[in-house]
């Protein structure tokens, strides 16, 4: 169960990721024949996200910071690939549909991510002083 769960944040981590880093920042810089920089540091992004959550969802996070950023981290990224993917596949004709992932939805899964990875430690926390 638990290498499938693994499986299934890879699946929407880095892409999330790759998008994410390949939008926001490199829409606003122009690289005059050198458009490979963006999707390479992109790609570099997912990748180093994807392996980070790859460990630490292998782990039980012992620490409050290692659980809030896990799950910071994971329900951020799938809030962001439904906020950008679902209006892209539902509402193609609407050109600001993938915003609701960038400013809305992503944001919104981080937080919720946060405090989700927070009562996590904490309940895991108290069980682990009881017995």
């Amino acid at each position: 169960m638990l290498l499938l769960f693994r499986i299934l944040a890879m699946l929407v981590v880095v892409p999330g990721t790759y998008y994410f880093i390949y939008w926001v920042p490199f829409s606003l810089i122009q690289f005059r024949g050198y458009h490979w920089i963006s999707s390479l540091v992109s790609l570099l992004c997912a990748v180093g996200v994807g392996w980070y959550v790859w460990k630490r969802l292998g782990l039980v996070p012992k620490g409050l910071v290692s659980s809030t950023i896990v799950g910071a981290v994971v329900l951020g990224s799938v809030g962001f690939c439904a906020g950008f993917f679902g209006p892209m596949i539902l509402t193609p004709e609407a050109n600001q549909g993938p915003l609701l992932g960038i400013f809305i939805i992503g944001p919104a899964g981080f937080l919720c991510g946060g405090i989700g990875g927070l009562i996590y430690w904490l309940i895991k926390g108290r069980k682990e002083t009881r017995a």
